[in-house]
């Protein structure tokens, strides 16, 4: 079949069954594996030509341990260093470790494999939790907080893992000398990349906005991203890991916000792409045949790692809580498929081992895509108790209550300053890297980014403020600022400034109710000074 045929038939599938499965809550990741699963049985796709589009599909998991890398910084880390290190810690390294004593006691596998089975196990879906934990508000409730703290070691800890398959499928050299040479590599990977985010990317960056070209901007984050990944498999690491580390560097510059805005289009497509693959890979035959033991397989997995992780989070917390956690978390996660794929490939797996995971994993999160839509409703069939509410927000909100400035211009400038004189908690975003730095050195809290981009509204917690005012002259902009905002919520306040009728009239399509009119306030001001005088008799 032509190549075009098969990109606009899978195209055409992927949102057929997305829109089906919306109407119930389901997660799009669930449609791309379904399309991946059809596609690759009906039109029997070759073992070649999965394994060439698996190699471009993995990039969709590179951008995303990149955005990963963006919003991981010492600060978010000091500020949840229980929930993170605590929490995650305790519950990857005991949850990886009953499922691997559990393979290889119970169902003879040896070590090595049922180390990397508990592992890919201990995993969570990090895409699916956080989308929906977004969707509902619960991303600033306590078991928000103690889930988003568990998946973000479970991120970092895919890198581990990651290297400790490689360690297991090289049998030329000793452990201790695997030990060291991946250390050494991995301080080099850190230091040259260090070095050229200390030297190099923010002043690339600086003179990249300069040119005031939005291709330019996207393509040399794009190089960042791809050669960050290029050098940390030249010195035999993941893909994953250069770009991990890139984002954390990035992610202290003034260019983070506008980065990860730009990149989520290229993150998602890659990432619909990705399950794709992975949909590709199940084997329907091999279901049919043994469909009961999958189900009672995930059944099995659901249950223990609910169990597991209630009673973690219960020494620490109170038990409808940690219920929460656990239930937000039971599932296995989509870097248990790169995990589960390359044990394969490294054949550390059997291939009907591998089939029994994947479709247990694929099963599991449908199983999360639905549960978490109602996981209060769960809850308080077993706890009747209410639980506290969270004193501090969430890191992703941790502004709130606030005013959002859209423009640091002359007139965003003179807002910002009304603001801060009325000790009102504000947020500015600006395009423009020259006014940007005219408010750091005036230490005004000032964003370099796209204020049209939902991505970056979303960033400043947009749902939570007071208000956004849009201190922008470009209609154009104007417009497509507010369709952003009306678009992530229609109750959100609005202000825009006008000079004339028309620019109201179109945007009356936007529910917008506050114009703030410029020509009539001068004309008011005007004319209050002008009657204020009196005449002068000579």
């Amino acid at each position: 079949m032509n190549i075009l045929a098969i990109i606009v038939l899978t195209l055409s599938i992927a949102i057929i069954l997305n829109l089906f499965l919306k109407k119930f809550h389901i997660s799009s990741i669930v449609g791309y594996i379904f399309t991946g699963t059809i596609i690759g049985y009906f039109m029997g796709f070759s073992k070649v030509a999965q394994n060439e589009l698996s190699h471009t599909a993995e990039f969709g998991i590179v951008f995303l341990m990149f955005t990963i890398g963006l919003e991981f910084s010492l600060r978010h880390l000091k500020q949840m260093k229980k929930e993170v290190f605590l929490f995650g810690g305790l519950q990857v390294i005991i949850v990886s470790s009953i499922f691997g004593f559990i393979s290889h006691h119970f169902f003879s596998i040896d070590v090595k494999t049922s180390i990397i089975i508990g592992a890919a196990l201990s995993l969570s879906s990090t895409a699916i939790v956080l989308k929906i934990l977004n969707e509902t508000g619960d991303i600033h409730r306590p078991y928000g907080r103690n889930s988003v703290g568990i998946l973000i070691f479970q991120d970092l800890a895919v890198i581990p893992i990651l290297i400790m398959i490689t360690i297991f499928t090289d049998a030329t050299s000793s452990l201790q000398t695997l030990i060291t040479n991946t250390i050494i590599s991995g301080l080099m990977v850190f230091l040259i990349l260090y070095f050229m985010g200390k030297v190099v990317i923010e002043k690339l960056l600086a003179t990249v906005i300069d040119s005031k070209s939005d291709e330019l901007f996207i393509g040399t984050i794009l190089l960042l991203v791809l050669s960050s990944a290029l050098l940390a498999h030249y010195f035999g690491f993941s893909y994953s890991l250069g770009a991990f580390v890139a984002g954390m560097l990035i992610a202290e510059t003034k260019y983070k916000y506008q980065i990860e805005a730009d990149l989520v289009p290229f993150r998602d497509i890659l990432l619909g792409l990705f399950f794709i693959t992975v949909g590709m890979q199940v084997n329907i035959n091999f279901i049919i045949l043994n469909y009961f033991d999958i189900v009672l397989l995930t059944a099995g997995i659901l249950f223990l790692k609910l169990v597991l992780i209630f009673g973690i989070i219960s020494i620490f917390s109170i038990p409808k809580r940690a219920f929460k956690t656990a239930l937000t978390l039971a599932q296995v996660g989509e870097f248990s498929f790169a995990v589960l794929a390359l044990a394969a490939s490294s054949y550390l797996l059997s291939d009907t081992i591998h089939q029994m995971l994947l479709s247990s994993v694929i099963i599991s999160l449908i199983f999360t895509s639905v549960a978490l839509k109602y996981v209060r409703e769960f809850s308080n069939l077993f706890f009747r108790n209410k639980s506290e509410i969270l004193d501090e927000p969430m890191v992703s909100a941790e502004i709130k209550n606030h005013i959002i400035v859209c423009g640091y211009s002359r007139l965003g400038q003179k807002i910002v300053k009304k603001l801060k004189e009325s000790n009102f908690t504000y947020a500015a975003i600006e395009h423009d890297r020259n006014h940007v730095k005219k408010g750091h050195n005036n230490g005004d809290i000032v964003f370099f980014g796209n204020a049209a981009s939902k991505t970056m509204l979303n960033s400043l917690n947009v749902k939570n403020a007071i208000a956004v005012i849009i201190a922008i002259d470009n209609d154009d902009k104007v417009r497509l600022i507010t369709e952003a905002i009306k678009a992530i919520d229609e109750k959100i306040e609005v202000i825009i400034r006008v000079s004339h009728q028309s620019q109201v009239d179109e945007l009356s399509d936007l529910n917008v109710k506050n114009f703030v009119n410029e020509n009539e306030i001068v004309a008011t001001e005007l004319i209050k000074k002008a009657t204020a005088c009196t005449i002068k008799i000579s």
